[in-house]
């Protein structure tokens, strides 16, 4: 299995300007130093509270914010030294799901001119192959030709995700980010279009990006986890692994959190105190450390390392000074399957 995405040390940071010139007086730091690996065909879900940079970090992938440092590679290639040109070019191979379906597509537009906009942005075969392909697009999504001239207020929130899913799949990307594409769903919709997304990956063996909140769509989608905290990874290992026995505080913390379908089993809750610290005066040390509850002296003065508390074979890193293994690299990327 070959590696399709390498993000190494990414961060975005937002100006804050202010006085009378507006000078940057600060910076939110919404992505701070994020690095891992994204296999072919593999589905990574990037998972924490809201706030905590995983849009941004999905974004930043795309280059739709523009990273203050450091390096992707898409494929072997460099994304970071790219123009503009080069840079349009290359979206053929990577798309994104937007969270919400109404907002992402224009009001003014029909569902065939949504669709058909990347073909002739790209200008990709003749007006009749992109009505061809428009057609059988909506039929991969399981949506009707008869609806091509309606207008996106005239469907449900699902079958505007589908229209949106119909759309990011125009190029036959390699590389998909899905911005929490189904949190602004029902629940029995939001089952048809995850099953949906696991389907076009097998067919057409597509790498996903997935951000959620939800732990449970998380862990159902997902080969690999990454768990982001303040802007930075705090824990990446694959899936059954981090379910399974999760190490670092914070998912413990959110682990607890998951609601047990059985009323007779009570789970024991980690009540986390305090508030989550400003991205623009994050704390010292460890970010985690002013909510951790087994936070300790060096914590709120050294930056913990990143350390594999796994296997070489089945690798667990985690950005914690509980455990005392030996650093595998200075915030170098890695992936649980890279080995």
């Amino acid at each position: 299995m070959s590696e399709l995405l390498k993000v190494i040390d990414l961060k975005k940071y937002f100006p804050v300007r202010g006085g009378l010139f507006r000078r940057v007086v600060a910076n939110v730091k919404a992505v701070d130093g994020v690095s891992f690996i994204l296999q072919k065909g593999r589905t990574l879900g990037l998972v924490g509270e809201s706030g905590c940079g995983k849009s941004t970090l999905g974004r930043a992938v795309l280059r739709l914010h523009e990273p203050t440092s450091g390096q992707i590679y898409l494929d072997g290639e460099e994304l970071m030294s790219l123009s503009r040109d080069q840079l349009t070019a290359r979206r053929r191979k990577m798309q994104i799901i937007f969270q919400d379906p109404y907002a992402s597509l224009s009001p003014r537009r029909t569902v065939a001119q949504s669709i058909q906009e990347p073909l002739d942005v790209h200008n990709i075969g003749t007006p009749r192959e992109r009505q061809k392909q428009v057609e059988e697009l909506l039929d991969v999504v399981g949506l009707r030709k008869q609806v091509l001239s309606r207008y996106p207020h005239e469907f449900s929130g699902g079958q505007r995700q589908r229209i949106g899913i119909a759309r990011a799949l125009a190029l036959n990307p390699e590389f998909i980010v899905a911005d929490e594409p189904v949190s602004a769903l029902d629940v029995s919709v939001q089952s048809q279009v995850l099953n949906l997304i696991a389907r076009l990956q097998r067919e057409h063996n597509i790498s996903f990006l997935f951000i959620s909140h939800d732990l449970a769509v998380i862990q159902h989608v997902s080969d690999d986890v990454g768990v982001m905290y303040l802007g930075q990874m705090v824990e990446f290992t694959s899936a059954r692994a981090l379910y399974r026995n999760p190490r670092h505080p914070y998912t413990r913390a959110l682990m607890s959190a998951i609601p047990i379908p059985d009323p007779k089993k009570k789970s024991r809750r980690i009540i986390l105190g305090g508030d989550v610290p400003s991205p623009m005066h994050p704390p010292s040390g460890c970010p985690f450390h002013t909510r951790c509850p087994e936070v300790m002296p060096v914590c709120k003065k050294v930056i913990p390392p990143r350390i594999n508390v796994g296997t070489d074979t089945a690798p667990h890193l985690i950005n914690c000074h509980l455990f005392t293994e030996e650093p595998v690299g200075d915030r170098g990327a890695a992936s649980p399957s890279d080995h």
